[in-house]
């Protein structure tokens, strides 16, 4: 049997359906890029917010227009928030499948083609080998990875629907996380990604990883090898700052933070269920930049939560200008059943959540421009990712790969110039000659 896999999602998800595929193939079943072919197709669906939501519908009807008799399997988060729902309103879904059990996908698949589970007999599929962490399939570009150390979050955002979808925080112990960044090692990994709905909040609920995010990098840097760490996603109302005695340390822990803001006036912070404001968010980067020059800093916002008046928002164009954050992601609020937030007053038109989106990113881009002529005439390793084919004779050769200051799919590329071959998924040095928007041209050194 063949399946087809269409996923949707953040990169959390994106682990998900690796680790999907991962069970599928070890009990026989085969992948394929063309879904014509396939026996099923799998849309891993993302339900975090309204656009999300309807994407990954729209996926599952495009698949039937396309194909009406094939067989079609909706997994991963908007099954696990409406599988009532979308039982009776989604008829041309042949199945549904949450995030609870990554290993019932093999029955959830079986089900959804043969109409009814495949009967086992007690003990039947014990002869399987086990999956180690790590040994999963990988859907990053070549030489990166992500490893996913903690699931679900504690921190209960009020427009957030994470804990309704994923549960309550529940973080992976330090040494099946190591265990897992060795095997990626050993599979010619260059760049672990470490993943969580909040990484800073790895280990609070768990007495196995009571040495938190800090004791976890302590674990990581006792492996060998040349290769390179990165954080995403740490809230930061908590962040931890010893992380940061960790970098200066040991140089494969890169300097670079995704640190989601999401506003600056403390009223709707507050309404937010967070503790900070425009003053300590902007002390906290003053002092990962005082501790680490060359630090780099991304982060998200939001507007139109409820309540949002054109003061607060004119407090977060501020903040923003003062940040002089690196990159950022701007998303407009996006009213979700059974969140604290759906309920509240002072709603904000979608035309006006919209139009500040687009103000903040219009702001944006000549600070990271600003931001990225700084690494101008330097040299880095560069991680290379893509070959660009180039029709032109005696033209060098061109790839996109990423610096340490850009993180894969959501900053810019640095575009490779290069007179030799080079190998997809190795780490290259390599000098910045110019800024071209807000990617950087790189030759190698």
């Amino acid at each position: 049997m063949t399946y087809y896999l269409d996923p949707f999602g953040c990169v959390k998800n994106q682990v998900d359906a690796e680790n999907m595929m991962a069970f599928l193939n070890r009990s026989g079943w085969a992948a394929t890029e063309d879904a014509e072919s396939a026996d099923l197709i799998i849309v891993n669906s993302c339900g975090f917010i309204e656009s999300a939501k309807q994407e990954s519908i729209n996926a599952v009807l495009g698949w039937r227009k396309l194909f009406p008799g094939k067989k079609i399997l909706l997994a991963g988060c908007l099954a696990q928030r409406y599988a009532k729902e979308l039982a009776e309103i989604l008829p041309e879904a042949n199945g549904l499948f949450g995030t609870d059990d990554p290993e019932g996908i093999v029955r959830a698949a079986e089900k959804a083609v043969r109409k009814k589970a495949v009967s086992r007999a007690p003990g039947q599929g014990a002869h399987l080998p086990a999956i180690r962490p790590g040994q999963r399939p990988l859907l990053s570009l070549p030489g990166s990875a992500y490893v996913k150390i903690s699931e679900g979050c504690d921190n209960r955002c009020s427009f957030c629907a994470i804990p309704l979808i994923r549960g309550a925080l529940k973080s992976r112990n330090i040494r099946d996380i190591t265990s897992e960044c060795k095997t990626l090692l050993k599979r010619g990994i260059k760049e672990l990604c470490l993943i969580g709905q909040d990484t800073g909040s790895y280990g609070m609920d768990s007495a196995k990883s009571s040495a938190g995010l800090p004791g976890l990098l302590e674990a990581l840097s006792l492996l060998e090898g040349k290769f390179r760490v990165r954080l995403l996603y740490i809230h930061p109302d908590h962040f931890p700052l010893s992380v940061l005695d960790i970098m200066e340390k040991d140089h494969r822990f890169l300097p670079y933070f995704d640190i989601p803001f999401q506003h600056a006036s403390e009223r709707i912070l507050t309404s937010m269920n967070r503790r900070g404001n425009a003053k300590t968010y902007l002390k906290l980067i003053e002092t990962i930049r005082g501790t680490i020059p060359g630090a780099v800093i991304r982060s998200t916002f939001m507007t139109g939560f409820p309540g949002e008046t054109e003061e607060d928002f004119k407090l977060l164009l501020d903040f923003q200008k003062k940040a002089r954050l690196d990159w950022l992601g701007c998303f407009a609020y996006s009213r979700e059943e059974n969140t604290p937030a759906y309920s509240m007053k002072g709603r904000v038109s979608k035309k006006t959540a919209v139009g500040r989106k687009r103000l903040i990113e219009e702001q944006q881009l000549p600070i990271t421009e600003k931001q990225m002529d700084r690494f101008t005439g330097r040299s880095f390793d560069v991680l290379v990712e893509e070959k660009i084919e180039n029709t032109v004779p005696d033209e060098p050769t061109l790839y996109l790969g990423r610096l340490p200051c850009q993180a894969p799919e959501v900053d810019g590329a640095a575009v490779i110039h290069s007179a030799q071959p080079l190998e997809l998924g190795a780490m290259v040095p390599c000098r910045v000659i110019a800024r071209r928007g807000i990617d950087l041209e790189v030759v190698v050194d």
